[in-house]
């Protein structure tokens, strides 16, 4: 097995402090003891220091996101089905972890709403990355590509607000309802799109 490099230890560290602890929570001297990586190192890889760090820690926990979410959706057929499987594959993940490894970028983007930072960009476009990739599902499934844009973002606006309701509840339901609540919203427009596809009978 391949060794994990120092910058690697601190980045994946860095994203785990961000998810469970937050940006303002976290601080780099805990970032390189939980790294085990000298302070010096840290600065070595990242000069500018905390918040270059927490950039690449987001990038890192975006990728890992975009991965469980695009193995889910390319689970089912079905969009409403592959919907369903994000919920439930989140769900499950969330309650794994002890209900503290919720989305990788709420606590950040939270923290520095308001704020012209490096932060919030890639945080926005981790969400812009995640609607793309249910976007692009529905689309193949054959949606309208306005409802497919306009569900996508309802789709990842929903998760994000139920996976936080599932931590402070440490209850997997939260995501379970939403799941299901958004495959039905899927199937009604999947159903409107095969009837209008449907040859007439005249």
């Amino acid at each position: 097995m391949a060794q994990t490099s120092t910058r690697d230890r601190i980045v994946i560290t860095a994203a785990r402090l961000l998810q469970r602890q937050g940006y303002v929570g976290t601080g780099i001297k805990q970032i390189a003891r939980e790294a085990q990586a000298t302070l010096g190192s840290v600065y070595h890889f990242f000069p500018e220091g905390k918040e270059a760090v927490a950039v690449a820690a987001i990038k890192h926990g975006d990728q890992e996101f975009s991965a469980l979410l695009r193995a889910a959706l390319d689970s089912e057929e079905s969009p409403s089905a592959a919907v369903n499987a994000c919920a439930r594959r989140l769900a499950e993940a969330l309650r794994e972890s002890g209900w503290v490894d919720g989305c990788p970028i709420t606590a950040a983007a939270l923290e520095t709403l308001g704020s012209d930072s490096e932060i919030q960009r890639v945080c926005a476009a981790a969400l812009r990355a995640w609607e793309q990739l249910v976007y692009d599902k529905l689309l193949r499934s054959g949606l309208d590509a306005e409802d497919a844009k306009d569900l996508a973002s309802t789709i990842i606006s929903t998760l994000e607000g139920a996976e936080v309701t599932a931590q402070v509840n440490r209850s997997e339901e939260p995501l379970r309802a939403a799941g299901r609540q958004l495959a039905r919203l899927v199937g009604s427009y999947d159903k409107a799109s095969n009837l209008r596809d449907r040859p007439s009978c005249t």
